[in-house]
């Protein structure tokens, strides 16, 4: 029988469960640096170094200062501005400098998210492993991509206006809204990728809606994290579980219009945090509860069990921020397990998905 080199070929179905894999791992890297990313802007917003490189130099910026005149330019821009002139008057080029190397460490990283992403793109594109309907969420998330950026400039523009010493916290909650929603599409493209189909048999519907809820507290009491960090109400009100000693903070509602409470009033920005958190514990607590009861085991209930774990280990997170009067490290750590509160409302809801859904997702 004459040798056909046809017979070594992969079977199609095992060539494009290939593909899946590999490009679920990429995907699974790339959110990786997203994740590793938040935790740097935390830390970055923390120590008020956002502010410090005034320029937006996608090619030019990917190098730091190679001279003693360049670092001089860059300082002369800096003390241009209200951070300079009302917070950090008279620091220095060292204490610049400190702030600086931070900034310019979030902004590289960035750029590093992009040609991880870019990069990947064109390998799978070019070689055709990129598995069918998959190219539009693909050119979708590097839109995104590209956008986060633009509305980091015009979060970091926010901070150059006259008598501003931080950025705008709409702008910051925007941008940090933003993160969350490209590390969810990777996290949940990913993970259909690696599991096409739901496992097991089907999910009880209350349990489904008891982890959404869950999740949706969890993610609105991240936006709501958002404002706390974007007008510092962290530094006030530093006891817990009473505010100044009451459950609700006198002055809750002291600006005008009522709606502006919800984001500029320190009292209750921070209220809202902690309920919103509180509410999102209960429900994961309650979601895992009825896992317990209602699934068997095997990994769809280790993964609200998860969620719950994940939950807890943030609410205790932000009550040490919150008592140690919010130390950059903790609060840095503090804004990084919040992706891993996503991560597990994520790995739930995925492994709770309708199997009508698994074509779609």
């Amino acid at each position: 029988m004459p040798f056909d080199s046809r017979t070594l070929a992969v079977p199609p179905a095992a060539r494009s469960t290939d593909d899946a894999r590999a490009v679920a791992r990429w995907l699974l890297a790339v959110a990786g640096l997203v994740w590793i990313m938040v935790a740097i802007g935390g830390a970055t917003r923390l120590t008020g170094s956002g502010l410090s490189i005034m320029e937006w130099a996608p090619i030019a910026g990917v190098l730091p200062p190679l001279s003693d005149a360049e670092w001089q330019r860059l300082y002369d821009l800096y003390r241009t501005i209200p951070q300079y002139q009302l917070q950090n008057q008279g620091f220095g080029m060292e204490g610049f400098k400190e702030i600086f190397w931070l900034e310019w460490i979030h902004r590289f990283w960035g750029r590093l998210i992009g040609l991880a992403y870019v990069a990947g793109l064109a390998w799978f594109w070019l070689r055709g492993r990129i598995p069918a309907g998959l190219k539009p969420r693909l050119l979708l998330l590097l839109a995104l991509g590209g956008l986060q950026g633009a509305i980091g400039w015009f979060m970091v523009a926010s901070g150059f206006d006259a008598g501003r010493t931080e950025v705008s916290p709409y702008r910051l909650v925007i941008h940090l809204g933003m993160a969350f929603l490209l590390f969810g599409l990777l996290l949940w493209t990913a993970l259909t990728l690696l599991r096409p189909r739901p496992e097991g048999p089907a999910a009880p519907a209350a349990l489904r809606r008891a982890v959404h809820i869950a999740a949706g507290f969890a993610v609105l009491a991240m936006l709501a994290g958002g404002f706390v960090a974007g007008i510092r109400a962290g530094f006030a009100y530093n006891t817990f579980p009473l505010m100044d000693g009451r459950l609700v903070p006198e002055g809750y509602l002291d600006l005008s219009p009522a709606w502006k409470n919800l984001t500029a009033n320190i009292a209750a920005v921070q209220f809202n945090h902690r309920l919103l958190a509180t509410l999102a514990l209960a429900a994961a607590f309650g979601a895992a509860a009825l896992a317990w009861r209602r699934l068997p085991p095997g990994g769809a209930r280790r993964a609200v069990a998860g969620l719950a774990g994940a939950v807890a280990l943030q609410y205790a997170l932000g009550i040490a921020t919150l008592l140690a009067v919010v130390p950059v490290w903790l609060g840095t750590l503090h804004q990084a397990v919040a992706v891993l509160v996503l991560t597990a409302a994520l790995l739930a809801m995925h492994a709770l998905r309708r199997p009508r859904e698994a074509s779609a997702a």
